[in-house]
């Protein structure tokens, strides 16, 4: 069980958590906690304030930060039962305070973001304990064992599974719940590392594979994956199951809900994720697991997200050449860029980019090739569902929608459940609501899966 900073944000959020957790205390659950929501960031502040204006003034910065947990301890916990958190918290204020005057690498930063996990976790072993509910504070560092790139480390995975079997098993075999703080690890040596932002949603799977449980639930502040971005679409529905595919497609193109790295260990050991509500537990939420009820509509959902930087490359190298397209994307791979979407025709690669913080150089190499086109300020629109690609009109459906917003990169084939196209950034929330209208409104959800029934007259007459 996995609940996010939001869950865990306040007393009122833990007390929550806290009945989440005895409800299901019989099935034997492992609990795993972001930070508190917002202290994350506020460590990562102070680190950069002690490299530019010293170790007094980011110490001072987190103030705050501390009052939240303590103001928190307090609402829970009675003063005989506060007295080991405020320990414990006064331990992490002088050993983050320590690392703060020599905040001059990854490593150090990597030491002072840990804290935050380590804290919410304490917290609620401490909440549950009070509560009624036998549990206990495991360090994150004794189960995940990482490579040493702080910031994003990469987890060993036979040794994250060993060291995670034996911290947790003795645990669980006592009845007694392990509280996990999630997005850290440790390296061989035992020096503090952490996963990557979203990394407790990676945690959560890796722990779970090690143990072989039957379900891994992600609690957040939001019922499922849902049809779209609600903050895009106000009625936006949950879908109630997906496969493992359609997940990850819809979390690398925009849904925060899962973190794409999740579904990796899940997918292999065959683990269902449920995604829930923490406001509502008593709601089911989406499963996803290796199988996937098909929807009458066949789309699932829309995901979409911006920032996006297009680049095409023209070059008349390409007609009948081999090592052409190799040589293209050796350039990205030098300057350890990610592209997301690529698209091709007999003179032209066109694709997609989220990072173009390396643009300038990659463009410089890349005119050696062609010529080059960008175009900034594009967002990236996928709509997904299993067996998309096979069903007739779906693809006609779509582009029918929007037919007078600028498609200006188009994939399918690629993959058999999604289709996936890049707009203007401006104009990307009224595709998104053109297209959830579309297929979404019970107006129209007896036509969309109906074949040629599902295209516009005009364009079923062309």
């Amino acid at each position: 069980m996995k609940f996010g900073g939001t869950s865990v944000a306040d007393a009122t959020a833990l007390e929550n958590v806290a009945r989440i957790v005895a409800a299901q205390r019989h099935d034997w659950p492992v609990v795993i906690v972001s930070a508190m929501s917002g202290v994350t960031d506020a460590l990562l502040a102070s680190t950069r304030i002690a490299s530019e204006h010293g170790a007094d003034e980011a110490i001072g910065s987190l103030a705050e930060t501390f009052r939240r947990h303590e103001r928190a301890a307090k609402e829970l916990l009675p003063s005989h039962a506060g007295t080991g958190f405020s320990e414990y918290l006064s331990g992490a204020v002088t050993q983050i305070s320590q690392l703060l005057t020599r905040a001059n690498g990854r490593a150090t930063q990597d030491a002072i973001v840990s804290f935050g996990e380590l804290l919410s976790s304490r917290l609620l072993a401490e909440t549950l304990k009070h509560r009624g509910v036998n549990a206990q504070q495991v360090d994150p560092r004794s189960c995940i064992i990482t490579d040493d790139e702080y910031t994003c480390a990469a987890p060993l995975m036979t040794e994250t599974s060993a060291k995670s079997r034996q911290s947790l098993l003795p645990v669980l075999e006592d009845e007694v719940v392990p509280v996990v703080g999630g997005f850290v690890g440790a390296t061989r040596e035992g020096i503090t590392t952490t996963l990557g932002r979203g990394g407790s949603d990676y945690t959560a799977a890796l722990l779970g594979a090690a143990l072989r449980v039957t379900e891994i639930q992600i609690w957040t502040d939001v019922t499922g994956v849902l049809t779209a971005d609600p903050r895009v679409v106000p009625d936006a529905q949950t879908v109630d199951r997906l496969s493992y595919s359609e997940a990850a497609e819809l979390a690398y193109f925009g849904a925060k809900v899962l973190h794409p790295k999740t579904i990796q260990p899940a997918i292999e050991d065959s683990i269902p994720v449920r995604i829930c509500n923490s406001s509502v537990p008593q709601e089911r939420g989406t499963l996803v697991g290796p199988q996937t009820e098909s929807s009458p509509r066949t789309i699932k959902a829309i995901a979409h997200k911006t920032g996006v930087t297009t680049v095409q490359i023209t070059s008349t190298r390409m007609l009948g050449a081999y090592g052409f397209l190799r040589a293209l994307f050796e350039v990205f791979d030098r300057h350890r860029t990610v592209v997301d979407v690529v698209t091709t025709s007999e003179v032209s690669v066109s694709l997609s980019l989220d990072d173009d913080s390396t643009l300038p150089a990659v463009i410089e190499e890349l005119e050696q090739l062609g010529t080059v086109r960008v175009e900034k300020g594009r967002a990236i629109i996928c709509v997904v569902g299993e067996g998309l690609s096979g069903t007739p009109g779906i693809a006609a459906r779509v582009f029918s929608t929007i037919s007078d917003i600028n498609v200006t990169l188009i994939s399918q084939g690629a993959s058999s459940i999604n289709v996936t196209f890049a707009i203007e950034e401006g104009r990307v929330a009224e595709a998104v609501r053109r297209l959830h209208e579309a297929f979404f409104s019970r107006q129209n959800e007896s036509t969309v899966n109906a074949g040629t029934a599902g295209v516009s007259p005009a364009l079923s007459r062309k």
